[in-house]
């Protein structure tokens, strides 16, 4: 696994907006798909939005034009992308997840995770 580390979280009114950023030690050659989840109190964690390197995104259903998944990018040493938010509502509160795959020396793509960065959106 790699080391995936994500910022940018913080308290937010209802309406504002947020970037959240996740750089990976993982060399950009070797990404295959880096994508956000979120897990709200309590509950399942689910996707907010992922990028393939071939293009191919995925969201979820609560997206709804309020965020945007940016380009990756990177060099030989990290990887990196940022979720853009706007239009928070307080439901989007949860604690995102940074996910990074990576094509091993091997073959296997492997799967890591960052420890999460807390989001909460107040009235």
């Amino acid at each position: 696994q790699v080391r995936v580390v994500e910022s940018g979280g913080g308290s937010v009114q209802t309406g504002g907006s947020l970037r959240l950023s996740c750089v990976a030690e993982g060399s950009f050659d070797n990404v295959v798909e880096m994508g956000w989840y979120r897990r709200p109190g309590g509950g399942q964690r689910e996707l907010v939005y992922s990028l393939a390197t071939t293009g191919s995104t995925n969201f979820g259903p609560f997206v709804q034009d309020r965020f945007r998944i940016g380009k990756i990018s990177g060099d030989s040493t990290k990887t990196m992308v940022d979720l853009l938010m706007s239009n928070l509502k307080p439901e989007d509160t949860a604690v995102y997840y940074c996910n990074a795959h990576f094509r091993h020396s091997s073959g296997r793509v492997i799967r890591s995770w960052g420890q999460g960065t807390q989001v909460t959106v107040f009235e």
